[in-house]
């Protein structure tokens, strides 16, 4: 899965790897030539007192070293810039695609997990590929070139390498067995205390509330604990790597000059060739070393990038046609709910079952019901949120899967039951664009969608007016305010439906009133869904389809069903009063 994910997000960069590579081969054919000027100074300069060949070959070595320092310093330049490249692409291609996703895919991975995702596991792809670039090229050639430079300052003394490098590659090998899978264990641990914390940070006040701080306190240390256990078998192993790979190495080192000084005592070597021997001893072993703790990283890479491709590869269940309908400008649509069903993936039961209704341009369809029968389900059809299991949402007649997504989105404004607001000013999140984008035309749009949702009260008082600060969420205005705001923001569109789930529930009587009062300023031809829990709110609705159970038990106006709809009439006779009902 690595490699396939690296095969296409390299592919842009391919230049800035050839340069890698090239700068790459030079430093180290540099780093090998060096140790055997530094024999030749010795053996040539040194041992003979001639200072001519020691400053000959020292020149050389230091235009070896200046070569070295200055290709190494460009490939790990143009190395970093592929990688973050590939990082960068990666992200993005992650988010546009987490975008796209239904409820079900978001049930199905849960945001933590996306999160982790999105962060942690592409940044372990990254590091590989920035490493690898660093390493994969440098370690071969150092390895395979100090062999063949180490046999050609001694052949016998390189019998050593036999024994020595074998014995590094199998240490190396176990402790990759042994760490590929706590390094899953790590990732899956990792999106489970983020999972309790995202859990944590989002329902502090109900935690609070109902005095839940030592169940959640002992719920995240449990979670902590098992991360913590998990980084600590990982440690282990890395503790075990080191102290083995120095014993290697230091009974190597000790073995070449006690069988160095043997040679070079019966006249078979001379001292300068046992110090290169000995250098490039170090670096066989630094470039299995690195070669090794690269293949280290590889498996982890490799948990990270089956993560992130599970991702990239989910199709999300709603999706967009590839040449799907699009409204024409002035284009009016109808939207007809025919025997539409909705069971969520699990349920024994139906949330909603054989719901017929019909919103046509210029008039207000009503829903209510009790608790849990299925009005927002009903609301989220239209804007194509969720799909029916059975039966069909029709635009004009034809079934709303034909039709282009963003294009139909952009034709409905649609208020969620709970309100959320973008970070920005109040002008970029009712206008929904960049702060840099409000302009003068856009702001006189905002203060008149403002004023329609009963806004323009608390935001006049506001020192910055229409330009104050939006936090994430918009955590910075209590219930009401933000419930205003976000059907400010439905209406600054121009829209064919308008959906408000439940949208004026924290808002007292004689504010709502003024709304619905000020809305069919903006909703003119535009059909309009409303889902309310108070019979205050729809009694002058068009059609009123009252849900009880995932099904339409009455249908009509307020009178007529006050007529023949039992359970309408028990909904209104816990509201309103006698007189107020009728």
């Amino acid at each position: 899965m690595l490699t396939k994910i690296l095969r296409r997000y390299a592919k842009p960069y391919a230049w800035l790897i050839a340069a890698v590579i090239i700068f790459q081969i030079a430093q180290t054919i540099a780093s090998l030539w060096l140790p055997s000027l530094n024999a030749d100074i010795i053996d040539k300069g040194v041992v003979t007192g001639d200072t001519g060949k020691i400053m000959h070959y020292g020149w050389i070595m230091i235009g070896m070293a200046t070569l070295q320092v200055v290709a190494n310093v460009f490939a790990l330049y143009f190395g970093s810039k592929a990688g973050t490249g590939v990082g960068q692409d990666l992200r993005h291609d992650t988010f546009e695609r987490v975008q796209s996703f239904s409820r079900t895919e978001m049930h199905h991975f849960e945001a933590a997990s996306l999160i982790t995702r999105a962060t942690n596991d592409i940044r372990q792809i990254q590091m590989v590929t920035m490493m690898g670039l660093a390493i994969m090229v440098m370690s071969p050639i150092m390895s395979i070139g100090g062999v063949i430079m180490a046999i050609r300052q001694d052949a016998g003394l390189s019998l050593l390498l036999v024994v020595a490098v074998p014995a590094l590659g199998a240490v190396m090998g176990i402790l990759m067995y042994k760490l590929q899978p706590q390094f899953r264990l790590s990732q899956k641990r990792t999106d489970a205390i983020n999972s309790v914390l995202r859990e944590q940070l989002t329902g502090t006040r109900v935690i609070r509330a109902f005095v839940r701080q030592d169940a959640e306190r002992e719920r995240f240390d449990t979670a902590n604990v098992n991360l913590r256990d998990t980084n600590l078998e990982i440690g282990k192993l890395f503790s075990f790597m080191f102290p083995a790979i120095n014993l290697i190495v230091g009974f190597s080192s000790v073995g070449v000059i006690w069988f160095g000084a043997i040679r070079i005592d019966s006249g078979a070597m001379e001292v300068g060739a046992m110090v290169a021997f000995l250098n490039y001893l170090m670096q066989i072993f630094i470039a299995v070393m690195m070669m090794s703790f690269m293949f280290m990283m590889i498996p982890r890479a490799q948990v990270s990038a089956e993560r992130v491709q599970a991702v990239l590869d989910t199709d999300p269940v709603i999706a967009s046609p590839k040449t799907g309908r699009k409204p024409a400008e002035n284009e009016r649509l109808t939207f007809s709910l025919v025997d539409a069903t909705v069971q969520y993936p699990g349920a024994e039961m139906p949330v909603l079952a054989d719901i017929n209704a019909t919103l046509t341009p210029g008039t207000t369809t009503a829903v209510i019901g009790s608790t849990g029968s299925g009005k927002s389900t009903l609301a989220a059809l239209l804007p194509r949120l969720i799909d029916t299991s059975r039966g069909q949402i029709q635009i004009n007649g034809e079934d709303i899967r034909e039709w282009d997504l963003p294009a139909l989105r952009r034709r409905i404004a649609y208020v969620p039951q709970t309100s959320y607001l973008f970070s920005g000013t109040i002008a970029s999140a009712v206008a929904a664009v960049p702060v840099d984008q409000v302009t003068d035309e856009v702001r006189a749009r905002v203060e008149a969608a403002l004023e329609i949702a009963q806004a323009t009260e608390f935001v006049s008082r506001l020192s910055e007016g229409v330009d104050s600060r939006v936090d994430t969420g918009g955590k910075n205005f209590s219930g009401g305010q933000r419930q205003r705001l976000t059907i400010a923001r439905a209406v600054y569109r121009h829209a064919d439906l308008f959906v408000f789930d439940d949208s004026f529930s924290a808002l007292d009587y004689a504010t709502e009133a003024r709304l619905r009062q000020a809305l069919p300023q903006v909703t003119g031809e535009a059909a309009v869904l409303v889902v309310a829990q108070r019979v205050s709110s729809i009694v002058n609705a068009d059609q009123i389809l009252v849900l009880d159970g995932g099904q339409v038990v009455g249908s009509g106006t307020h009178e007529e069903l006050l007529a023949n709809c039992e359970t309408y009439q028990e909904i209104v006779s816990s509201q309103l009063d006698p007189e107020e009902a009728a």
